[in-house]
């Protein structure tokens, strides 16, 4: 499986688990230790915990390497480093802080082909 292929299956499972704002980029003519980055956003330390499980969960199932895991504890900004794929789960401001979009905005963005949230009718309750 490609970076691309993987990108996109580890970005569904994080959907899976309601994560915000997914961007995938494709990093291999930028660096040399990834071909992909997956940014998500958590709303909550558990909520980015709880994404960053679903995406471990998946890598492995997939038989990908996990070689490293940063941040989980605190749940602000957990790195994984999945080989080829670096996910990145930030909550909402340190996502703003870090800006990694910006960053890495020379780099082409892959598209996940995922399906779009459903729309909320007016009037409906959650």
């Amino acid at each position: 499986m490609d970076a691309p292929e993987r990108t996109r299956l580890l970005a569904a499972a994080a959907l899976e688990k309601k994560a915000l704002d997914l961007v995938a980029l494709d990093v291999h003519e930028l660096t040399s230790f990834a071909d992909a980055f997956l940014l998500a956003t958590g709303s909550s330390d558990r909520h980015v915990r709880a994404v960053a499980d679903a995406v471990l969960e998946a890598a492995q199932q997939a038989g990908g390497p996990v070689l490293g895991v940063e941040g989980y504890e605190e749940g602000r900004w957990v790195l994984l480093d999945l080989g080829d794929v670096i996910v990145h789960v930030f909550q909402g401001e340190a996502r703003s802080t870090y800006d990694l979009d910006r960053l890495w905005e020379d780099a082409e963005a892959i598209d996940l082909d995922l399906p779009e949230p459903p729309k909320q009718q007016r009037g409906a309750r959650i």
